[in-house]
């Protein structure tokens, strides 16, 4: 009778831990989802970071400088002139870094929160990449499963803060108007006659979005009771 209840037991545990493992499965396909999100923000906040057109500044001062249009980003500024005697227009980059004195406050801290937030989106993918490979295996224990999620949706939610306030603080800059000393070699005006949004705050604000759905999805991951009441089995 004792072999015959203990076998009992242990075919309840075994379908217990079978059902357990298809509802984790189901569960974590969502995650498979948000892990696809996070990948698609993580590539755009990347490229937001390498684009020029984070502010377009339209010229039309000739006794300063030539007439064009003048992008400016986080990183570089690049001027297209306009040749009236020439279809195409000409192009010139100029490269700086947070070094150099002439750059505002709110590029020099934009730099940094960008990198931040790509870094924290990569880690917040290692994490995931964690999690996940952990419920495929059947490796079930609630601290080894569950936090790797939680630590991913925080770090995705982090990064997407960080270019939230990137995007918010570009755009009050380009709606009061601000300017730019740039060096006198730039042949660039401290204002323009016309500043607009440029395509790369766009990028930006759909990364940030992206990133915070999917640390959104990442914390919304719950662990089965089942497994919870029988951790040693």
């Amino acid at each position: 009778i004792s072999h015959a209840h203990n076998a009992l037991i242990c075919l309840q545990l075994k379908h217990t831990y079978a059902a357990a493992m298809v509802w984790l499965v189901s569960s974590a396909n969502r995650q498979v989802a948000g892990f696809a999100i996070a990948t698609i923000g993580c590539i755009l906040s990347g490229i937001s970071m390498g684009l020029v057109e984070w502010r377009m500044w339209y010229i039309n001062q000739p006794l300063l400088s030539p007439s064009g249009v003048a992008c400016v980003g986080m990183w570089r500024v690049c001027i297209y002139h306009h040749h009236y005697s020439n279809i195409s227009n000409a192009k010139v980059c100029y490269r700086y870094t947070y070094h150099d004195d002439f750059l505002p406050p709110d590029i020099r801290v934009s730099q940094h929160l960008l990198l931040a937030a790509n870094i924290l989106g990569l880690l917040g993918k290692a994490f995931i990449i964690l999690a996940l490979r952990n419920v495929y295996m059947g490796i079930l224990q609630k601290d080894d499963t569950c936090n790797p999620f939680v630590a991913s949706g925080i770090l995705n939610i982090a990064a997407s803060g960080c270019i939230s306030i990137v995007v918010l603080w570009n755009y009050y800059s380009i709606m009061s108007m601000e300017g730019i000393e740039f060096p006198s070699s730039f042949r660039v005006p401290f204002k323009p006659d016309v500043q607009e949004v440029g395509s790369a705050l766009i990028v930006a604000t759909l990364a940030a979005f992206l990133l915070l759905l999917s640390g959104t999805i990442f914390l919304s991951y719950t662990f089965p009771l089942d497994i919870q009441m029988h951790p040693e089995v």
